[in-house]
């Protein structure tokens, strides 16, 4: 296998796991709250995550630093370079999921929930358990 072959796969290998990571994070989470976890939008959440992201890096209107900061994510996201090497089981693609609620979070306090909710690309419940995964509510 080529290297350009074996980063591809790599990528395509940790993205597939953060998603997973990132469903049993959701899926603690509406635990924890009592709720009851649709999992037709909780597949789809980490592809609306990733279009949340890039439509908010795209809008002139979020602030830049919001905006630097959500593509310092992508860039960290698709880097092989990790906090913790993805080779280590659960704490490899845990630091990736950490990463990206900690940069949701800078990104909702500084582009305003309007601006998430304007750029979120998948269904209401689907914003809800973003929300929700970041430690906040549609009421907060």
């Amino acid at each position: 296998m080529t290297d350009g072959w074996a980063i591809a796969v790599s990528v395509a290998g940790g993205l597939v796991l953060l998603w997973v990571a990132l469903l049993v994070v959701l899926a603690l989470q509406v635990r924890r709250a009592g709720g009851a976890i649709e999992w037709r939008e909780a597949v789809r959440l980490v592809p609306d995550v990733i279009r949340l992201i890039r439509r908010l890096v795209a809008d002139r209107a979020v602030p830049r630093g919001a905006r630097w900061w959500l593509a310092g994510l992508l860039v960290y996201l698709l880097s092989p370079i990790d906090l913790v090497p993805d080779v280590i089981p659960v704490f490899g693609y845990a630091d990736d999921a950490v990463v990206v609620v900690i940069a949701l979070r800078f990104a909702l306090r500084h582009a305003g929930r309007d601006a998430i909710e304007r750029h979120w690309p998948g269904t209401g419940t689907g914003l809800e358990s973003l929300l929700a995964l970041i430690g906040r509510s549609r009421t907060s």
